[in-house]
């Protein structure tokens, strides 16, 4: 039986040849062909399956699957999971004047690092800086590539060689297994635990500062809550007790909210603003998560700490682009008039989109499929919850409408797979064995794509 499957199994040269496989040369290099070629033969060696047709045009989407999954790179998706900072579906997507700003200024070349009115050399974060102080109070700042190089920085420019005070209950861990003790101490800052995990008092950080104490640190709780028998040291207090000892307060608000949440029905999230009127001296914050822009960190507060951090050398390593700039720069220039936020930041809009508008997508959905495969799918609208995800407001859950899809011909892993392998890919959810697709996170042109390919999915 062994040796019968072996000789079924046709040559590299022979699929080569065929008329199928020919023309996957026409559109990817021979040599990666090649290799995907070798690899669908190798796995049907290694399982010995009796496969009674071994065709070219049997091989063929087995062949090109493998070519995808190898030349796959970054591409438009479909967030039907609910989760509206979806780390690995890119978190904050762009408004569309960020989009522009980008189109804009890399098809040809980009005022960066020159003053157009001078022609001089200019310095790329001037106008950027202009317009985080404009927005948050600050009084200087400055852009690095997320908010962990942002606090990295700041440490070490500002405590290297010298203990830095931290709650035991702010020492959280961000995403990707990275740890605020470990990027502590990578800054070279010594860490000095007060308090205990659900309690700590002014006492606690008066009682631990020595003449060689170079900050206080306070972190946001972003992405987990201590509730219950609690006790946490007002803001203010901290900023109070920095001044009498001369020592400088930063605060990582990770999150970085520019607009008071409470006001919209949701829960109360501490905005930028409100640390620097608090007299923070260095805040620091994501940018591609309340805030929606791209991936970045902001490190904003008084001049005599962030012109230091300016000239660090580790500035230059953790600098961002030109890309970065334009999109954030654009982002921002919404944010100077609050309802142009709320009406284009698509994560502000997501947050705050009615349950009637999510009602009427989900509707489009079913209505868009045939009766005959709505009915084989078992379609239909129910009620559930979005989350905010991307280490913001945690716990909180959002009110919404799902298509949920229950067949008896596909199992709800299967389903979502092909859903996965759909083009674009659609990502959905999994619960209580049926696919649900949280129509909070997708857009209005997205929803004639869902259906064509619930259709597609089911007719075949």
């Amino acid at each position: 039986m062994r040796q019968n499957i072996l000789r079924s199994i046709p040559s590299v040269n022979e699929l080569l040849e065929s008329p199928e496989i020919s023309k996957l040369t026409s559109i990817y290099p021979r040599q990666v062909v090649v290799d995907a070629i070798r690899e669908v033969l190798e796995d049907i060696r290694q399982s010995m399956t009796n496969k009674t047709n071994l065709s070219p045009q049997k091989l063929y989407p087995l062949i090109q699957q493998v070519l995808q999954q190898k030349l796959c790179g970054i591409e438009h998706a479909i967030n039907a999971t609910g989760i509206i900072l979806h780390t690995g579906l890119g978190r904050a997507p762009l408004a569309e004047e960020a989009a522009k700003q980008l189109q804009d200024i890399t098809k040809s070349f980009c005022t960066l690092e020159i003053e157009k009115y001078s022609g001089k050399r200019g310095f790329r974060y001037h106008n950027i800086e202009q317009l985080i102080c404009m927005l948050t109070g600050a009084e200087s700042a400055l852009v690095v590539n997320n908010n962990a190089a942002a606090v990295l920085l700041a440490l070490d420019t500002l405590a290297r060689g010298k203990e830095v005070i931290i709650s035991r209950s702010h020492l959280v861990e961000i995403g990707g297994e990275f740890r605020m003790p470990d990027v502590m101490t990578k800054s070279g800052a010594i860490l000095v635990e007060v308090g205990t995990t659900n309690k700590t008092y002014l006492k606690d950080y008066e009682n631990a500062i020595t003449e060689n104490t170079g900050l206080v640190l306070k972190v946001h709780q972003s992405n987990f809550k201590i509730v219950g028998f609690t006790e946490t040291v007002d803001l203010k207090d901290l900023m109070s007790l920095g001044q009498t000892r001369n020592i400088p307060v930063m605060y990582d608000l990770g999150s970085g909210a520019l607009i008071e949440l409470q006001k919209y029905g949701l829960p109360y999230e501490p905005t930028v603003q409100e640390s620097m009127k608090a007299g923070v001296d260095v805040v620091t914050f994501s940018t591609d998560k309340l805030l929606g822009g791209p991936q970045g960190g902001i490190i904003a507060g008084k001049k005599k700490w962030i012109e230091p951090i300016k000239k660090n050398p580790l500035t230059r390593a953790l600098r961002v682009g030109k890309l970065t700039i334009a999109a954030l720069e654009a982002t921002l220039r919404l944010y100077l008039e609050e309802g142009l936020a709320l009406k284009n930041i698509p994560v502000l809009k997501m947050i705050l989109t009615p349950l009637e508008t999510i009602e009427e997508r989900c509707k489009k959905v079913i209505n868009k499929v045939s009766s005959e495969t709505r009915v084989c799918m078992n379609l239909s609208m129910v009620d559930g919850f979005s989350e905010m995800g991307g280490g913001a407001l945690p716990g909180e859950n959002i009110p919404t409408k799902l298509v949920c899809i229950h067949s008896e011909k596909i199992n709800a892993i299967d389903l979502a797979n092909k859903l996965r392998n759909s083009t674009p890919p659609i990502f959905a959810r999994i619960e209580q064995d049926r696919v649900r697709l949280d129509m909070r996170t997708v857009y209005d042109e997205e929803v004639d794509i869902i259906s064509r390919a619930l259709e597609n999915i089911f007719s075949s």
